[in-house]
């Protein structure tokens, strides 16, 4: 089994990131589509192939081949060693973090336990957050490199909103993770798996209602999404990718959609019981098979969440960049700083 555990661990991260670049490229019609149903319109839907045009799910493949085809221009005034790094960056981190997500528990082939988490690391979640931090350097080295004044002011807006909500997000955490007493973020899952009475699962957003809503808001400005969207706020003519052209703006956009993604994982894993699916476990299934529905509820809940914040995106206005920074550290951090307080008390009543 030692000479095939580094194959199934290449195996597994190479599904991870499949998963995750195949949902990104089915984020943009989603976005496409969504949008249209909410504001009534028709949505993207010129595309065919051989006639067909399948409801626009075309679009992606033309967009992928559009940005693979254009020019990859750099300003004059650009400075293009670093300009060709900052994409590439952001984009590496963040699929890495795609490789520490629990998709699933463990699967027994051939008499072994083979763990279903591409990188089953014991600290998981600093991993990840730890990965995530790193995609504002691609920000500030994209609006630094280009040599525009309104590439840099992109570049300062991203780095200052991500700084700033990071500290509210870790905040956020503290109260779950007093709970499930583990950064694994598989161990994490197995703690949710049980039930409240009998009835209700211990699934974070139960136990936790306050931080899962802490934790979305401040997880949705992380990725620069739509209501937080001010590094790239075209009103006021900003946006650290903006001298960016062909693929390197596409990075920058699939960008935004891994993390996305990483986002959705993470919910899924800390505050919606992961794999797990109540009343699964008394159905008598076999081993692979309950696996493999696990894995399957995993993804489920992430398009779930997926599907929440496009719904945010497109329901919210933008903030004030004043605002953004308002909420983010006079509002979300001292509640999540209440929130922890008080769950550190109750598990202390309780004897935990």
């Amino acid at each position: 089994m030692a000479l095939t555990e580094p194959f199934w661990t290449f195996l597994k991260i190479a599904a991870a990131v499949g998963f995750g670049l195949n949902v990104a490229g089915l984020l943009g019609w989603v976005e496409r589509k969504q949008s249209a149903v909410i504001q009534d319109r028709i949505g993207a839907n010129r595309a065919e192939i051989f006639g067909f045009r399948v409801l626009g799910l075309f679009h992606p493949l033309a967009d992928a081949i559009k940005m693979m085809t254009k020019e990859d221009f750099v300003p004059p005034e650009g400075m293009r060693l670093w300009h060709g790094m900052a994409p590439g960056l952001s984009l590496l981190f963040s699929m890495l973090c795609l490789a520490a997500l629990p998709y699933g528990d463990k699967i027994v082939l051939g008499g072994h336990a083979l763990s279903l988490q591409p990188l089953p690391l014991s600290a998981g979640l600093v991993f990840v957050l730890a990965m995530l931090s790193v995609g504002v350097h691609g920000v500030v080295m994209a609006g630094w490199s280009s040599g525009s004044a309104y590439s840099l002011i992109g570049g300062l807006r991203g780095a200052a909103q991500m700084i700033s909500y990071e500290v509210a997000l870790l905040t956020t955490l503290a109260g779950p993770l007093f709970l499930y007493g583990t950064l694994d973020l598989a161990e994490a899952v197995r703690w949710q798996a049980h039930s409240i009475g009998g009835i209700v699962p211990a699934w974070g957003i139960f136990l936790q209602p306050l931080a899962f809503i802490l934790f979305m808001t401040a997880g949705a400005a992380e990725t620069k999404r739509a209501p937080f969207d001010l590094p790239e706020g075209e009103a006021e003519i900003v946006g650290y990718f903006i001298e960016y052209s062909g693929m390197r703006f596409g990075m920058f956009l699939m960008n935004d959609f891994i993390e996305s993604i990483v986002l959705a994982g993470l919910t899924t894993a800390l505050f919606l019981g992961g794999w797990h699916v109540p009343g699964l476990a008394h159905l008598h299934l076999s081993q692979p098979v309950f696996a493999l529905i696990g894995v399957g509820a995993f993804v489920v809940k992430v398009m779930a969440v997926l599907w929440l914040l496009m719904q945010i995106r497109w329901t919210l206005p933008r903030f004030r960049f004043d605002q953004l920074l308002d909420l983010g550290w006079k509002n979300l951090l001292p509640l999540a700083i209440l929130n922890t307080l008080v769950t550190a008390w109750a598990v202390f009543l309780a004897g935990g």
